[in-house]
């Protein structure tokens, strides 16, 4: 049976735009973030405590809503270290999203507003899809990923772990993303991305990372 109460971890504009979801067959009993800035504050009523209070809440499910172009590689190292079973991680998919009955979601996945997951597409486990992206028949994408708001995957995609897609991207069906790749802002993706590597432009081509 589902926990009926539930913990985000990370207190960004992911938890602010998939509260409301959250709260609509959930409690949220508190949102844990590290950012001194957060210290002592609440969000409509739910408090905001550091990562060390997670013992707290040993009866609650938890979601990782940390994921930008900056901290999407550290996902996989901080959901680790919350020390939890999957058992404990909770899928959040808002009820204005559409997943097809034949489509396959992990656990500790968050799909917002307007995200389609049409016919066997395999989502991994801990993936953020923001608003309006689609996601094509038999697209898989790997554990970890953030995928921006309105992207289009075309059909037969592999995205690797750990992979941040930029808002308004699209990727050419049948191409590969390996692990840890970003793709930049309104990039066309139409060949396939080596791991690690930022890609951005039409067409996508090899850009320096930017560390921070």
């Amino acid at each position: 049976m589902r926990n009926p109460s539930l913990v985000l971890v990370g207190f960004s504009g992911n938890a602010i735009e998939i509260f409301e979801a959250a709260e609509r067959e959930r409690t949220v009993v508190a949102i844990l973030d590290d950012n001194p800035v957060h210290a002592g504050k609440d969000f409509e009523g739910v408090p905001i405590r550091p990562l060390s209070a997670l013992p707290d809440y040993e009866h609650a499910d938890v979601v990782c809503l940390v994921g930008s172009q900056h901290s999407y590689r550290r996902r996989k190292e901080i959901i680790r270290r919350l020390g939890l079973p999957p058992s404990r991680f909770a899928t959040i998919v808002h009820p204005h999203a559409l997943v097809s009955r034949f489509a396959s979601i992990g656990r500790g996945v968050v799909l917002y507003q307007g995200v389609t997951v049409t016919a066997n597409a395999v989502i991994g486990d801990h993936v953020i899809v923001l608003p309006n992206t689609v996601i094509h028949h038999d697209v898989v994408v790997g554990d970890h990923c953030v995928i921006g708001t309105h992207v289009t995957i075309a059909g037969h995609c592999h995205i690797g772990d750990s992979v941040y897609v930029g808002s308004a991207s699209s990727i050419r069906d049948g191409t590969t993303v390996g692990a840890e790749a970003l793709i930049g802002m309104a990039a066309n993706v139409v060949r396939d991305v080596e791991p690690g590597t930022v890609v951005a432009g039409n067409p996508a081509r090899p850009r320096p990372r930017r560390e921070g």
